[in-house]
C-alpha cells in the first residue's frame, strides 16, 4: 500500500496538471509534505515491537528464575545494565535510522524498569504496593518519553496509567476506590504527547478520561458525574463542529473529538438512564432520558456524519444500545412491550430515513467528480 506521502503527492500533481493550483503552489506543498511525513507502522515495525516485549519478559523471567543463586549486586546491576542497554541502543539505533529497532529497544528498558521495581522492592523489602510500583513505573516511562521524544513509550505510559486506574477502579488488587491523582497524571501525560507528537497518546487519553468518568460516577455521585459527562460532550461535539478547525489546531486529534464527543455523550447518557430506571411503574426522568440520548445520535448524524464513518458506526451502535437498555425498562407488561416496539419502529424508520439521506448526499459529489 502506498504512503500517505506518495498518495498525497499523486493528488498534488492531479490538481497541478488539471490547473488547480499554480506549480509554486504544488511545490510548496510536496515539500510540506515530505517535512512532515511520519514513518508508517508497518508489518516489520510491530514484530520488532512484539519481539522487544518478550524479549525483556524473557530477561526478567530469568532473573527472576535465579533469583536465590544470583548475588544481590550482581542481581541489580544486571537489572540496570539492561536498562542502560535499552535506552542507550535505541538511540544510537534512531541516530543511524533504524527507528523501529531503536524503539523497540526503548520499550524493553522500559519494560525491565518496571520489572525491576518489583524486583529490587521484594529484595531489599521495600514498603509499598503494587500501586505505588505502577505509578513508579508510568513516572519513569513518561520521563523516558519525554527525554527520548517516543512516540511509542508515551503510549505505553498511558497504558501503565490506565492498568493502575483499571486496578483500582475495580478493586481486583486494592479497594476499590476512584483515584483523583489519574486526573493529574492524565494531563501530565497530555501534555508531553504534544512534545513527542503522538497523536495516538492523545486519543488514547481522551479515551482513558471517559473511563476515568465512568468509573468515578459508578462509585458515588451518579447523576451527577454522569450529567456532566453527557453535557461536557455534547458541548465539546458542537464546538468541534462549529468551530472544528482552531479546535483541532490546540488538540491535535486528526480531526476525530466529535467521534470522542459522542462516546462521551452516550457514556453519561447511559449511566443516566440506569440511575434513573424504575422496575415499578413508568418512569418520566427516564423517559425524557431516552429521549434526550436519541435526539443526540440523530443530531450527531446530521451535523458530523458526512464527515466521518467511524461516527456514523457508533452513532448506529448507540441507537442500539438505546433500544436495548429502553426494551430492558419497559419491559413489564404486554401492553408496555407493544408500546415499545411501535415507537422504536418509529424512530428507526425516521433514523433510516435520516441516514439514507445523508448516505446520498455523501455519494453525489463523489459521483459528479468520477464523471467529470
Amino acid at each position: 500500500m502506498a504512503s500517505y506521502a506518495k498518495r498525497v503527492g499523486t493528488d498534488i500533481a492531479r490538481w497541478r496538471d488539471a490547473g488547480l493550483i499554480d506549480p509554486a503552489t504544488a511545490e510548496a506543498l510536496t515539500r510540506d509534505v515530505a517535512a512532515n511525513e511520519r514513518a508508517s507502522l508497518s508489518f516489520g515495525s510491530i514484530l520488532a515491537m512484539m519481539a522487544a516485549l518478550l524479549f525483556g519478559a524473557a530477561i526478567l523471567i530469568f532473573v527472576a528464575a535465579n533469583w536465590d543463586i544470583i548475588p544481590r549486586l550482581v542481581r541489580v546491576a544486571a537489572l540496570f545494565a539492561v536498562i542502560l542497554a535499552g535506552y542507550v541502543g535505541g538511540a544510537v539505533l534512531k541516530t543511524r535510522d533504524h527507528a523501529a529497532i531503536g524503539e523497540a529497544l526503548w520499550i524493553v528498558a522500559a519494560a525491565a524498569f518496571g520489572g525491576s521495581i518489583a524486583l529490587i522492592g521484594q529484595m531489599y523489602h521495600l514498603s509499598g504496593d503494587e500501586a505505588a510500583a505502577l505509578v513508579t513505573w508510568c513516572a519513569g516511562t513518561a520521563l523516558a518519553a519525554a527525554a527520548l521524544r517516543s512516540n511509542p513509550l508515551t503510549v505505553a505510559a498511558i497504558g501503565i496509567a490506565d492498568a493502575w486506574l483499571v486496578l483500582k477502579g475495580f478493586g481486583f488488587y486494592w479497594r476499590a476506590e476512584t483515584p483523583r491523582l489519574f486526573i493529574v497524571m492524565a494531563i501530565v501525560l497530555f501534555a508531553i504527547s504534544f512534545w513527542t507528537r503522538s497523536q495516538a497518546a492523545r486519543h488514547l487519553l481522551v479515551l482513558s478520561v471517559i473511563l476515568y468518568l465512568v468509573l468515578l460516577a459508578t462509585d458515588h455521585d451518579t447523576l451527577p458525574v454522569a450529567v456532566s459527562l453527557a453535557t461536557v460532550s455534547a458541548l465539546l461535539f458542537a464546538a468541534s463542529v462549529f468551530a472544528g478547525d482552531p479546535i483541532d489546531r490546540l488538540l491535535q486529534l486528526g480531526g476525530r473529538l466529535p467521534l470522542h464527543a459522542l462516546l462521551g455523550f452516550l457514556s453519561g447518557m447511559a449511566i443516566i438512564q440506569f440511575d434513573l430506571a424504575d422496575e415499578s411503574t413508568y418512569n418520566s426522568g427516564f423517559a425524557i432520558a431516552s429521549i434526550v440520548a436519541l435526539a443526540g445520535i440523530v443530531a450527531a448524524i446530521m451535523l458530523a456524519g458526512r464527515e466521518s464513518r467511524g461516527l456514523r458506526w457508533l452513532a448506529y451502535a448507540g441507537f442500539a444500545l438505546e433500544l436495548a437498555i429502553i426494551y430492558s425498562v419497559t419491559l413489564q407488561s404486554m401492553l408496555d412491550t407493544a408500546g415499545f416496539f411501535l415507537a422504536a419502529a418509529v424512530l428507526l424508520g425516521v433514523l433510516a430515513l435520516v441516514i439514507i439521506r445523508i448516505e446520498k448526499r455523501m455519494k453525489a459529489p463523489a459521483e459528479t467528480g468520477a464523471a467529470a
